[in-house]
């Protein structure tokens, strides 16, 4: 495992920069499984790493010292998150025919690539629980955002633009295209109930108003 750059975050936290999204979740699952008693949060991103830790526990010069050194010994790895299936009704997507448009294929060729596709969440921001999921298969990039973003975006809305495709947790503004939506409820802020993580992997599954309705509500489940 190669880091490109640590860097200071405050006197609270340190940055790790790799060349590849694999390289940062392997880092992220290391030293998650370390339990480095001074370390308060492990938040990946894409191929970063920010390492939070308590300074009353470790001064930073000597915890950046530390992370080096683990960084260098830690093997790079395939890491394998959880797979959720999502299902998702692609008729209530607004804007389908846009993409569809956009992309130059059918609403039915745009479908099939986006439940065809296996992602990785490589980020959770946003909004609590939003996961940013890549990587959307190369016929299905390069879609812009709308113009104009929606002042509401229904919850369970999934959207894409660029090379992502996500899933809005709970009514947000927003301005990505939206093809789908699904019915599961992904998130509950007040119970900390947050089913996908950081290196989870995601499937749709397209499915109809009829099992929409049926599923409507229900939770995504833990595992």
């Amino acid at each position: 495992m190669k880091v490109l750059t640590l860097a200071n975050v405050g006197d609270q936290a340190v940055v790790a920069h790799f060349e590849t999204e694999a390289d940062a979740l392997a880092l992220a699952a290391a030293l998650r499984q370390a339990h480095w008693p001074d370390v308060v949060d492990i938040v990946p991103a894409y191929r970063r790493v920010a390492v939070f830790f308590d300074p009353d526990l470790c001064r930073l010069d000597r915890f950046r010292e530390r992370l080096a050194s683990f960084i260098f010994q830690c093997p790079s790895s395939n890491f394998v998150g959880v797979l959720h299936e999502i299902p998702c009704c692609y008729e209530l997507g607004p804007d389908l025919a846009v993409v569809a448009n956009a992309t130059r294929l059918t609403s039915a060729e745009v479908i099939d690539y986006h439940t065809g596709t296996e992602y990785t969440v490589y980020a959770i921001g946003f909004t609590p629980g939003f996961p940013y999921l890549g990587y959307l298969p190369a016929p299905l990039c390069g879609v812009p955002r709308r113009a104009s973003p929606r002042v509401r975006v229904p919850a369970g809305s999934v959207g894409l633009t660029g090379r992502q495709t996500g899933i809005y947790p709970m009514e947000r503004p927003g301005g990505w295209c939206l093809i789908g939506q699904t019915p599961l409820q992904i998130v509950d802020v007040a119970s900390g109930y947050f089913p996908i993580r950081v290196g989870d992997r995601v499937r749709f599954r397209a499915i109809s108003r009829q099992e929409f309705e049926r599923l409507h509500g229900k939770r995504l489940p833990m595992t």
